[in-house]
């Protein structure tokens, strides 16, 4: 037995997700992170209900852990005295929200694209390529702030920009994987046996791709997530009454000297979310590449 095989037979591919989850201590944490920021984003606006909104100007500008104004107002609260805490909550769901609807759209149609320019070599696979070199030619943020200052911010165009920018991603991995799998031998015997190039596509070759594209798709929210953010705080995201956490940070870049509260909450909650992401996918690539799986065995040993 080598020294690479016996780390990896040393620890069961039967056993729980828990168990090697729990081996890592910062994926641990950061699963609980996204746990609870799940179920702000699910069950926190009916909570909070319209206190995020509500006006309370003798609470303007109050600084952060001074509870004069209830449990609510913890974090401080903004220029017209909106509780910070509340406007977390519901911004947590636009942002969730937007950043989920744009990977989904993204990996659905990129996906879809991708199996197609990958199994045929007609010439509209071609095309799809072309396509996909030309949103990849221009520059993310500045594709996104072009479309959005022509047709207008809102949160359908927002999401299908966001979706736009980061469609080549998915296209080009599904088109890899495809290359790699219509040449195997499940693929020749289903083709002689008479399945159609739609059914051998979508039937016996997607099932095989959709786990990367998923793995994918896990890694680039934390990506979307800031595109979205900037562009919120550029003023090209979704509009008042409507806010998510970019906005936030731009309502607060004015007070920065005097009430850094405003805009340093919903910026951390940013970056403990893309954090989070980065560090739980980095995890799941360890958990699911057997050669790499041998780390977690070490973080048991080091922690006896």
């Amino acid at each position: 037995m080598t020294l690479l095989s016996a780390p990896v037979a040393a620890i069961s591919p039967r056993m729980p997700l828990l168990s090697y989850l729990w081996r890592d201590k910062m994926a641990f944490a950061s699963a609980l992170f996204l746990v609870l920021l799940l179920l702000l984003v699910l069950f926190g606006p009916l909570l909070v209900g319209d206190a995020a909104a509500r006006l309370g100007l003798r609470q303007r500008n109050l600084a952060p852990f001074t509870f004069n104004g209830g449990f609510l107002y913890v974090l401080g609260a903004d220029t017209l005295g909106r509780p910070i805490l509340a406007r977390l909550i519901v911004g947590a769901q636009n942002t969730i929200l937007i950043a989920a609807a744009a990977v989904f759209s993204s990996m659905l149609v990129g996906g879809a694209l991708g199996l197609i320019a990958g199994y045929s070599e007609r010439w509209y696979s071609h095309v799809i390529q072309r396509v996909a070199d030309v949103i990849m030619s221009f520059p993310s943020l500045l594709l996104a702030l072009i479309v959005l200052y022509t047709l207008g911010p809102s949160m359908t165009n927002l999401v299908i920009v966001l979706a736009i920018t980061r469609l080549p991603i998915y296209l080009r991995t599904a088109r890899a994987e495809v290359l790699e799998l219509r040449e195997r031998m499940f693929v020749s015997a289903a083709r002689s046996m008479g399945a159609s190039p739609v059914r051998i596509v979508f039937h016996h070759i997607a099932p095989l791709v959709l786990p990367t594209l998923v793995t994918i798709s896990a890694i680039d929210f934390a990506t979307v997530i800031l595109a979205e953010s900037a562009l919120s705080f550029l003023g090209l995201g979704i509009q008042p009454p409507d806010f998510t956490w970019g906005a936030m940070v731009a309502n607060g870049r004015g007070y920065l000297q005097t009430a850094w509260w405003i805009a340093f909450w919903p910026g951390l909650a940013i970056m403990m979310t893309t954090l989070s992401l980065n560090i739980l996918s980095n995890w799941a690539r360890t958990v699911a590449d057997p050669q790499q799986r041998w780390r977690l065995q070490a973080l048991r040993k080091t922690a006896r």
